[in-house]
């Protein structure tokens, strides 16, 4: 049996403790994350031939030491940060948190799940992870410098702006504005940097929404062919989802994004509620798919239709649509994958040909069932355990 290593990541430290199959701590160690800290780390490890390093927050602050020990030729897997919280509460009795406890934490959640993430290297998805995140950025910063244009707009004109305003409106809007004094000069000469602020915005965000297109495509996925989904959704999904096939069915992979309701029924009482649980970035690219299906006659409109009919709020029926499309992107990056490496599927069983909006309805209502879930400091010596 392997050794689990478990790993509380910062910055510029990481604290390690190496367990055995019965929880048996073997060896403790704090190492900086700089060439030489890390080098002595992976040193230290390799007295244990079989091992596999548990990192909480391989997607977070732990990506870069969790990517270099990937390239390096080391397994790693990916421990959610309230699974390690969890097992904190129940390994000490109490919430207490410092490094030493949270690298024990995150070796007992590995022990004791034999289902987590692993990670991959694989460049493609990497890249298109950094560019969306870059993109999402760039959409943030479009959004602040909007924000202060119309406050200044609002001083300059009688009531300012129309809401959704572009570049090329605010600046004829500033353009015919004459200040009467100087507080309104200054007003005028900032909003108008402003505005040249965002139109460069504005192209940053056009280049980048073409290059992940052209990756889109490049990594054979058709989901931008699902009505809603853009560049951007699509980047998002593949870079987060790294692997469709790590999903054993189209529940699991609803219960991961977000979208599968959470029973809480008690007694005779049947009922559910939202699962504000899950990846919540892909939670939004599905929520933002529905409002656009939405706002066109499309399958999900119908659908949606249909379920105010039965009798559901509009909340409940977005959260049913939400879920339904859930299927719909499952089923078409588990057949994207299929088509892109034929000899080797990543599809498993669960997988059904009436996750669509179009398709028949099952017997079981999707969006009314819940699904289950998935399953700088100068470096230490490693200190053996007596």
């Amino acid at each position: 049996m392997p050794v689990i290593i478990g790993m509380d990541p910062h910055k510029r430290s990481a604290t390690i403790e190496i367990i055995d199959s019965n929880a048996t701590i073997l060896a403790t160690g704090r190492y900086g994350t700089d060439t030489a800290g890390y080098d002595e780390m992976l040193t230290a490890a390799q007295r244990f031939p079989q091992r596999v390093w548990a990192i909480e927050g391989c997607n977070g602050v732990g990506r870069h030491v969790a990517h270099r020990l990937v390239t390096d030729g080391e397994t790693v897997i990916d421990v959610p940060a309230k699974l390690s919280a969890q097992v904190r509460v129940f390994a000490t009795g109490n919430g207490r948190k410092t490094d030493p406890v949270d690298a024990h934490s995150v070796a007992l959640a590995a022990l004791r799940s034999p289902n987590l993430r692993r990670l991959q290297a694989d460049p493609e998805l990497v890249a298109l992870g950094l560019l969306i995140d870059r993109r999402d950025e760039l959409g943030r910063a479009r959004t602040e410098l909007l924000n202060r244009i119309h406050r200044l707009l609002l001083e300059l004109i009688p009531g300012g702006a129309k809401r959704f305003l572009s570049a090329k409106q605010a600046r004829v809007l500033a353009e015919a504005v004459e200040p009467g004094d100087a507080a309104a000069t200054v007003r005028l000469r900032l909003v108008t940097e402003l505005i040249d602020d965002l139109e460069a915005v504005d192209r940053k965000t056009k280049a980048a929404d073409k290059e992940l297109k052209q990756l889109v495509i490049a990594r054979g996925s058709t989901l931008m062919d699902l009505h809603g989904i853009g560049p951007s959704g699509a980047a998002r999904l593949l870079a987060d989802t790294d692997n469709i096939g790590r999903f054993a069915s189209r529940d699991r992979f609803a219960s991961w994004n977000g979208t599968a309701p959470l029973d809480a029924s008690s007694g005779q009482q049947q009922r559910h509620r939202l699962s504000r649980a899950g990846n919540r970035k892909i939670n939004h690219v599905l929520h933002i798919m529905a409002v656009v299906q939405l706002r066109n006659p499309t399958a999900g409109r119908v659908y949606y239709d249909n379920k105010k009919a039965a009798g559901k709020t509009s909340m409940e029926a977005m959260r049913a649509l939400k879920r339904r499309l859930s299927n719909v992107v499952y089923q078409q990056m588990l057949t994207d994958q299929r088509r892109r490496d034929a000899a080797s599927p990543g599809g498993h069983s669960g997988a059904t040909t009436d996750s669509s909006a179009t398709g028949s309805t099952p017997n079981t209502d999707p969006s009314d069932k819940p699904q289950p879930g998935l399953t700088t400091t100068h470096p230490n010596q490693l200190q053996t355990a007596s």
